[in-house]
């Protein structure tokens, strides 16, 4: 590290080369350079440049001179930039690390350079250790390199490079220095700007450690001054100058802190004072705004230093001009104020005297620059131009204050401003010599008497000062005087009137500094006890200074005080003091009491004005208020009351004081806090016991009520400490007097005066009751008996108010007196004289010229309201409650009641209602008693009357007053307090219910006000009545759960104060249910949730509910379980949405809570919500009433759902959604199976106990399984998947289809249904057939199992209306089992279930499982699941059922075995063809064709060999159906004849052929048969019949006629007849005629056409003679059958034959 030289300074090589010759210059300059370029500045430190002088510049250049160890050198930086001598890192990053890193990042030119800069001045900054050369090197190098750039970097990289060597120089100060040198080109070139720049931050941060290179630099800096051309140049190095000159200042200040020797100050202003000459010849013109700031600097800067040296004190003082001037010349006239204060600072070290003229100039260029408006300077440059004259001050401070007070008397009112301004600011300098304070003070009295008021609040500010230093050696009374004197003038302009917005602001303003100024006085300062006591307590009593009454008793106490405590040991006063105690008028120990006491009680407000003066002179609570100053100065100050109060007042002020602390005006109880005072007051007289000193008190408080303006709260006190005095006196006369003279003097006419004269009449009473009561009434008296001549004039005062005015104060007074009173003397004349008093003056007050009227004074109701609350609640007071009855208690209720009834019910007018619910509530607890029926009445009308008025927030919207928004909360705090009263005329359960009751036509109004009103009352009723519970002697609440069901749902209602106290209504019932169980209730958590009640978020509110609710509902007993469902109930039925919620929500969780426990309550709940069902459509409600029945079958299925099935049919909506709202929140399959249980126990429980029975029922259809019926397919429609039904399908589709069988062909039990629901019935065609609606719900069922395409094949094949008809039940039986078969549906169970219902004794059943059955032996993986195995011989035995149906379908199903268990059918064959053959006897015709149809089947089947012997009768039994009247019979027949000639084996042939011959005609025959089946049928057996018949062209030509229809094959075989055998001819035709003669009309019509066929074909010619004739005569006949048909073929065939002519018509056969 570089050694400070310690002998030679660079200034040594200027005056070196100052004494060598003029020729040597140049050497000395080459000199300069050459160790400028060689870098050796510590030899030029330590004085060896004299010998290089001798030795030319190359050689100093090359000489190893500046190798010597004592001297520093630059730090190396390696070739590889420094990057190869780094050490290796530590785990954790040092400084060094940091600036390695920054350096490679400055290297690398990555980022931001001067983000860079600037991150690595924050690490130099941030640690003190010193780098390694190679790492200073580096950074050295780097940003020397940056701050010198001249092109390609920013000003911002040139700065921050600058700022990264500053913060190097705090380190490494040698180094960074010697490269700024190295750069400083003296004798060269002019050097970079920021190299100057640089330089000046080097000389401003570290000036100390500068002080060793002041020379050099001052020096190389001269030798560039002729080559600066520039201004940034010119700045730049103005900036040097004027740092480094600072630099030197602060070594000559402190060079003791510098650890080389002084050096002296000439040396130093040697090497600045030819810089300031240069600047003063050749820089002082400049015009540019800134290179005049820069000369500036550093001309105070150099200014400051030479004058350390005389021989250039004149120089300096010559420039001083020019600095002032300045502040004409420049913009920035703070630079100037800098500039002129460091010059004065510096002449101030210097101590020298500064020239009159030169203080004078320097003043008046201060003065002006603060008293100019013109000018907006900074706060900062105001308190520098203030500091300025503090220096002079300090320099010369007589001369300083004759200039302020030389200005004082300027006509420039500013000027004084700034004057007073700077002598305040002299004060505290002042007062630390305090020989110059009495200057101050003097010159300040000057303009005591100043008009203006900012002359005066100079002043005043002033004064503040002064009065918190010392004021031993100055007389500053005058000054304090002049407080009270500007804040009294204030007050007065103030209380005129008439002044603009600013000037009374400014007044206030005034007051407010006067009362700061009282407040900061500081006894403790010396001399200030002398000054102010006891002048002070002369402004206690005077009006005008009312409001600086709290600070100043502040002051007095603190003085009378600290008087104690010296005992006067501050020597003898001055003689000024002791005559100024004598001017000084001090109030009497009456008159500072009277007027301290109402200043005990005002409360405080935000306004000082004089109309308000009472403002900050009243604050009773703690906090510096006007109450607790005065208290203590009263409790400073007992001698100068009375010797006699001292004891007393040192325990009652105490307990005063302590009653205030801590309260605020806000929960102050002022009455509470004006009875306290008034008995201090009376202790203190009684203490005192004189009756002169009390009757003097009395006179100044009489005097004193006039200073406070009337209404104002401390006159109304002050009238009550009269009273209280008066009540003291003893002297009765006096009293007498004094309460005659208010009853005389008042003016009535004044509301203030009025209440008065009330108060000191009723105060005086407490001593003196018969005294006060006489005076009145004689008062009164005199009043009526006074004579008023004239109507107009009685006219004249009844529109006045006088007498309304005066009867008002005496019925006031009457009643004041009651309360007042003596208990023991009340009750003797309560009704004789007060309560008869005040009505007569009421009577009197509605009476003009004797007549009675209709009053509308509000003011007269008032008055009558409250004299008759405060006497009922004397009488109370009294006792007389329960002694004395009121006799004119009813009439005083009417009259009371009367009044309530004309009150506006939207509005608040007047308080008159609230005033009236407390006279009645403190009436109706005076004997006689009510009735309870007249106490509902009562409610009832004051409800009427409260509830209506709007909300405080909507009479504030309107544009109501804010006394009417307050009186409407005050109007139910008094309804609150009747409903008390009430309740406690009869403290039972009974009796609040009934209150309740009336309650709650308000809680469901659609008026939030309303609502909010009521739950507010509601909750006071319910807070009554919990705190009186215990004395109910009841051991439970009957209300509890009916009141929250009531009350829950409001807890989300829209206005939060409603929320509220529905939250507490809750708690109160809460506790009140607490305190009937032994465990208590969970009270402590509703509180909380109350309060989160209030959250405007209704999410929130509805989580708070939910979670009250999950509370209180586990308190609900399972007696009041209904009662609270049906009040929540209708809670759901309210306005708002939010309610509604709430109370769904309530009744939902009360249920999940308690369901389990209600039983037996479950068909009453369910009756409860379905009767509220029809009520409540919307969404959001029925969702909640099906979630509560959901709740409730989670408990008790059963209970539910046999409820349910009470219900009629048909189900309405309401019963269909709770059925379905079950089927999606219960367990579905459990439901279902619950359903078919109850439907089979049904269907088993009919008293039916045979088939005859069965049979022979009534035709109506059983009404209970209906309703499960219709309940199981309510509930399988809401399923949304198939699985819990697909499930549940085997045990469903029997029970269902047994229901279906149960209901076909019945009708509807209309016995068992009601009127209503049998008109519904017959307009309802889905429900008016059971069976049909047992269908519904199969089809339901197959719905939601089954795919649509199946549902779709059913409806397609008639399935539905098959089943439905008795008729074709069997067929649609099969329809459904086909398609159930195809879906894979039918299981082995379902087929156990059915096969179990062949043997039942219902018909139906029997039927339907026949058919079943037939249908399933079609199906041969059937009989792979084993479902047929029991059911062919079932079947076999079924063919001799009774009924024919069952039996057809037996029948039908041994036919369709052939398809589905041919092997059974082959092992029975037997059984099963003789079941066919019997069904061909049957009586049957639908039971012979299923035979017929089942024999073509089984025959087909089994072949001819195995049907056996059995051929031969089928065959025979078969042609007995060929002519049969059914065409089904026709059909079948034919279609087994056609199988039995197929199957024909070799052994039947023969007789099948021989068959043939005598049935082949009624084949050809009924290929006509009008039966389309019939015909086919018949083609097909005529075809398979061909290869048997003998005609060969027959058969022939039938074999080729394979594409002939029934008809055209007829005509070809009637053709081959004709030509090849008459004989069969004529067999065909005596078959035709056999069948046109005794057929059907329908064979008839077909015999006539193969008639004509043949005769087409043949002629007639081949027919016998006879023959014709009867053919002819047969037509004839026929042409008049009553078949059209037979008609028209008869006389076709008629026609064609040619018949038609023959005679001998004969009759036929």
């Amino acid at each position: 590290m570089l050694q400070p030289p310690k002998r030679r300074r660079w200034g040594g090589l200027a005056r070196q080369a100052s004494l060598e010759p003029e020729g040597s210059h140049e050497k000395v300059k080459n000199v300069v350079v050459a160790l400028s370029a060689s870098c050796c500045l510590g030899c030029l430190c330590r004085g060896r440049v004299k010998g290089l002088l001798q030795r030319p510049p190359e050689a100093i250049a090359s000489s190893s001179l500046f190798t010597c160890g004592g001297c520093w050198s630059r730090p190396r930086v390696a070739e590889d930039g420094g990057r190869a001598a780094e050490s290796v890192p530590a785990a954790v990053p040092t400084s060094a690390d940091l600036v390695t890193s920054l350096c490679n990042r400055l290297q690398d030119e990555e980022g931001d350079r001067a983000e860079t800069y600037r991150e690595l001045e924050r690490v130099l900054q941030a640690e003190d250790g010193r780098l390694q050369s190679a790492v200073l090197g580096r950074a050295i190098a780097a940003a020397s390199r940056d701050m010198r750039a001249a092109q390609g970097v920013t000003e911002g990289v040139r700065t921050a490079a600058s700022d990264v060597l500053v913060a190097l120089a705090r380190s490494h100060f040698d180094s960074v220095m010697y490269e700024l040198q190295c750069h400083l080109r003296a004798l060269g070139e002019i050097s970079e700007d920021f190299v100057f720049v640089t330089l000046g931050k080097l000389a401003s941060s570290y000036a100390l450690r500068c002080v060793p290179f002041v020379g050099m630099t001052l020096f190389a800096v001269l030798t560039m001054l002729s080559q600066v051309g520039s201004s940034r140049t010119l700045r730049a190095v103005c900036g040097v100058l004027e740092q480094w000159s600072k630099a030197v200042n602060t070594y000559l200040r402190d060079w003791e802190k510098c650890p080389f020797p002084r050096m002296g100050q000439a040396q130093f202003c040697s090497s600045v004072h030819p810089l300031f000459c240069h600047v003063v010849g050749s820089w002082l013109g400049c015009e540019e705004e800134e290179v005049k700031q820069a000369v500036l600097g550093a001309m105070a800067a150099m200014m400051g230093l030479l004058l350390h040296e005389e021989e250039h004190r004149e120089q300096v003082w010559a420039q001083l001009p020019w600095l002032l001037g300045q502040y004409q010349q420049v913009q920035d006239t703070f630079r100037v104020t800098k500039g002129l204060s460091y010059f004065l600072e510096t002449l101030g070290e210097v101590k020298i005297l500064i020239p009159k003229d030169k203080l004078q100039a320097i003043g008046t260029a201060v003065h002006s620059q603060l008293s100019d408006e013109t000018k907006q300077h900074s706060g900062d440059h105001r308190s520098e131009l203030t500091y300025c004259v503090l220096l002079l001050a300090r320099v010369c401070p007589e001369d300083t204050v004759a200039f302020l007070r030389s200005q004082l008397g300027s006509g420039s009112e500013a000027a004084r401003v700034v004057s007073l301004e700077l002598l305040r600011a002299l004060v505290r300098s002042a007062a630390e010599g305090g020989q110059r304070l009495p200057l101050l003070v003097q010159a300040v009295r000057s303009v005591l008497r100043d008009p203006s008021r900012k002359v005066a609040r100079a002043v005043l500010r002033f004064t503040k000062e002064l009065l918190s230093c010392s004021v031993q050696s100055c007389s500053a009374w005058d000054l304090v005087a002049h407080v009270f004197a500007t804040f009294s003038q204030a007050s007065g302009r103030l209380a005129q009137g008439n002044l603009s917005r600013a000037e009374a602001q400014e007044a206030t303003d005034l007051q407010a500094l006067c009362l700061d100024i009282l407040g900061s006085v500081d006894v403790s300062v010396r001399g200030m006890t002398k000054l102010l006591w006891p002048r002070l307590l002369q402004y206690v009593v005077p009006a005008q200074y009312t409001g600086t009454l709290v600070p100043l008793s502040q002051c007095l106490r603190e003085l009378a005080e600290r008087r104690q405590r010296a005992g006067d040991e501050e020597g003898e006063e001055e003689a000024d003091v002791v005559a100024s105690w004598e001017r000084a008028k001090l109030p009497t120990p009456q008159a500072l009491l009277a007027r301290l006491l109402p200043r005990l009680w005002r409360p405080p407000r935000a306004q000082v004005s004089p109309a308000l003066s009472q403002v900050l002179a009243a604050a009773p609570h703690a906090g510096g208020g006007c109450g607790v100053a005065a208290l203590r100065l009263l409790q400073a100050l007992p001698g100068a009351i009375h010797g006699a109060v001292g004891m007393v007042w040192a325990v009652k002020i105490p307990f005063l004081l302590q009653y205030l602390e801590g309260k605020s005006e806000s929960c102050l109880d002022s009455a509470e806090w004006e009875r306290l005072l008034l008995k201090f007051l009376r202790t203190s007289l009684e203490t005192i016991e004189s009756q002169a000193w009390t009757m003097g008190l009395s006179f100044e408080l009489s005097q004193q009520k006039g200073s406070y303006p009337r209404l104002s709260r401390e006159q109304a006190f002050l009238y009550k400490a009269i009273g209280v005095s008066l009540a003291v006196c003893p002297h009765v006369p006096y009293v007498r007097a004094e309460v005659k003279k208010h009853l005389l003097r008042t003016n009535y006419l004044e509301a203030s005066e009025r209440e008065g004269m009330i108060c000191v009449v009723g105060g005086s009473a407490e001593s003196h009751f018969h005294l006060a009561l006489d005076l009145v009434q004689e008062f009164g008296s005199s009043m009526e008996e006074r004579p008023v001549s004239g109507v107009f004039k009685r006219l004249k005062e009844y529109h006045q108010g006088k007498r309304a005015g005066t009867h008002m104060a005496l019925m006031l007074a009457y009643s004041r007196i009651a309360l007042c009173a003596p208990r023991e003397q009340l009750l003797a004349r309560v009704e004789s004289d007060i309560v008869r008093g005040i009505l007569q003056h009421y009577r009197t007050s509605c009476q003009v010229l004797g007549f009675t009227i209709s009053t509308k004074d509000v003011q007269l109701k008032l008055t009558l309201v409250q004299s008759v609350a405060e006497v009922s609640r004397a009488m109370q007071g009294a006792g007389g409650s329960h002694r004395v009855e009121l006799s004119s208690k009813r009439e005083l209720l009417g009259i009371l009641l009367g009044l309530v009834k004309e009150e506006p019910r939207d509005c608040l007018a007047s308080p008159l209602r609230q005033e009236a619910f407390l006279a009645l509530g403190h009436l109706s607890k005076l004997k006689p008693s009510l009735s309870r029926e007249e106490n509902r009445d009562l409610l009832d009308q004051c409800l009427q009357s409260a509830m209506p008025l709007p909300a405080p927030e909507q009479a504030e919207e309107e544009g109501a007053a804010a006394a009417d928004a307050l009186r409407v909360q005050q109007t139910m705090a008094a309804l609150g307090e009747l409903v008390t009263a009430l309740l406690e005329e009869d403290l039972t359960s009974g009796w609040c219910a009934e209150m309740l009751h009336v309650l709650e036509y308000w809680l469901t109004s659609a008026k939030e006000w309303e609502r909010e009103k009521a739950l507010q009352a509601c909750a006071q009723l319910l807070g009554a009545y919990e705190e009186r519970f215990e004395r109910t002697g009841e051991k439970s609440f009957e209300l509890f759960g009916s009141m929250v069901g009531l009350l829950a749902p409001f807890v989300c209602d829209s206005p939060a104060a409603s929320r509220q106290r529905a939250g507490a209504c809750l708690g109160h019932l809460l506790r009140i249910r607490g305190k009937t169980l032994d465990s208590g209730a969970e009270e402590d958590e509703v509180q909380p949730l109350c309060q989160r009640l209030s959250a405007p978020d209704a999410e929130a509110q509805l989580q708070a509910s939910s979670r009250l609710a999950k509370i209180i509902c586990k308190y609900i007993p399972e007696a009041q379980a209904t009662d609270f469902i049906s009040a929540a109930l209708d809670g759901m039925l309210s306005v708002r949405s939010a309610c509604a919620q709430a109370a769904g929500e309530w009744l939902v969780t009360f249920l999940e809570k308690c369901g389990g426990q209600l039983s037996t309550k479950v068909p009453e709940i369910l009756s409860i919500i379905y009767i509220r069902m029809p009520t409540m459509q919307q969404d959001t409600l029925r969702r909640v009433l099906l979630e509560a029945v959901s709740v409730l079958a989670l408990y008790h299925p059963g209970a539910v759902i046999d409820s349910l099935l009470q219900k009629q049919l048909p189900m309405d909506s309401s019963t269909v959604e709770l059925w379905q709202v079950l089927g999606r929140k219960f367990f579905v399959q459990q439901l279902l199976r619950a359903l078919m249980e109850k439907l089979e126990r049904s269907g088993n429980d009919q008293p039916r106990s045979s088939s005859a029975e069965a049979e022979a029922d009534d035709g109506q259809a059983a009404l209970e399984p209906l309703k499960i019926t219709r309940a199981i397919g309510e509930v399988v429609s809401t399923q949304q998947t198939p699985e819990a039904v697909q499930r549940l399908l085997p045990e469903l589709l029997p029970v269902l289809l047994k229901q279906i069988s149960a209901t076909l062909g019945k009708e509807m039990p209309f016995s068992q249904v009601s009127t209503r629901g049998k008109l519904f019935l017959k307009g309802h065609t889905s429900d008016d057939n059971p069976c049909r609606l047992s269908l519904e719900t199969l089809e339901v069922v197959l719905r939601t199992s089954l795919e649509e395409k199946w549902l779709r094949l059913l409806r397609k094949q008639g399935a539905w209306a098959a089943l439905e008809d008795p008729r074709a039940h069997h067929d649609g039986v099969c329809l459904l089992t086909g398609v159930l078969l195809r879906a894979g549906t039918v299981s082995l169970p379902v087929v156990l279930v059915l096969t179990q219902w062949l043997e039942a004794p219902s018909s139906n059943l029997r039927v339907m499982a026949a058919a079943f059955f037939a249908e399933l032996m079609k199906d041969p993986a059937a009989q792979a699941r084993r479902c047929l195995q029991p059911v062919l011989g079932a079947l076999v035995e079924k063919a001799r059922d009774p009924s024919s149906t069952v039996r057809q379908m037996a029948a039908r199903g041994l036919g369709n075995a052939v398809s589905g268990a041919p092997e059974k059918l082959r092992k029975r064959k037997g059984a099963v063809l003789a079941a066919l053959r019997r069904g061909l006897e049957d009586a049957s015709a639908e039971v012979v064709a299923e035979s017929l149809l089942a024999l073509a089947k089984v025959v087909d089947e089994l072949r001819g060999k195995a049907v056996g012997s059995a051929f031969k009768d089928i065959a025979r039994a078969t042609r007995a159906f060929f002519d049969a009247e059914q065409a089904s019979l026709r059909s079948a027949a034919f279609t087994l004849y056609g199988v039995l000639a197929a199957a024909a084996t070799r052994r039947w042939r023969p007789f099948f052929a021989r068959e043939l011959g005598s049935t082949w005609a009624s084949l050809v025959l009924h290929l006509r048969d009008p039966d389309a089946g019939a015909a086919t049928a018949c083609q097909g057996a005529l075809r398979l019949c061909a290869p048997l018949l003998e005609l060969r062209r027959v058969r022939q030509g039938i074999a080729v006629g394979t594409r002939l229809s029934a008809a055209e094959l007829q005509d070809a075989v009637c053709s081959l007849l004709a030509q090849e055998s008459r004989e069969h001819q004529q067999r065909l035709y005596v078959a035709a005629r056999r069948c046109f003669l005794e057929g059907c009309a329908e064979l008839r019509a077909a015999a006539l056409d193969v008639a004509g066929v043949l005769v087409e074909h043949a002629g007639t010619e081949w027919l016998p003679g006879p023959e014709a004739t009867l053919l002819a005569a047969a037509l004839r006949a026929l042409r008049g059958d009553g078949d059209a048909r037979v008609q028209q073929a008869a006389a076709r065939l008629l026609r064609d034959s040619g018949l038609e002519g023959a005679a001998g018509a004969a009759e036929p056969q």
